[in-house]
């Protein structure tokens, strides 16, 4: 159950990531996801890029994992890393941007991703 817990704190704190832009662009991570699954819809070709299609794939993968009866750890790894690959480059830029909006918003994610490495090793 604690890994089911944690597997959804990733998707959840993954979905707040903050990104800032230019002078006047910003939005967070759902809000982004929200607009690439509309256009995967409708311009798959213009929505097909590793940044968006790896996090959104790492979040279906730690999604599956909720359903199952004991959640696989394979899964588990192959979505954090999927997830992290955008986190962790989110969190690279906030530090050197000076930017504390995207750096603070990022280290929840980067907290519960500790712990599910913890978590995994103990088992």
């Amino acid at each position: 159950m604690k890994r089911k817990i944690l597997n959804l704190l990733l998707i959840i704190t993954s979905l707040f990531g903050y990104l800032e832009w230019g002078t006047e662009n910003k939005m967070f991570l759902f809000q982004g996801e929200w607009e690439v699954l509309i256009k995967l819809f409708q311009d798959p070709v213009a929505a097909a890029h590793p940044f968006t299609l790896t996090p959104l794939f790492g979040q279906i993968l730690l999604l599956i994992t909720l359903f199952q009866k004991e959640p696989g750890k394979i899964l588990t790894f192959v979505g954090l890393a999927c997830l992290s690959l955008l986190l962790l480059f989110m969190f690279l830029i906030g530090i050197l941007s000076l930017n504390f909006k995207i750096l603070l918003s990022t280290i929840p994610f980067i907290i519960t991703g500790v712990f599910v490495m913890i978590e995994s090793r103990r088992k």
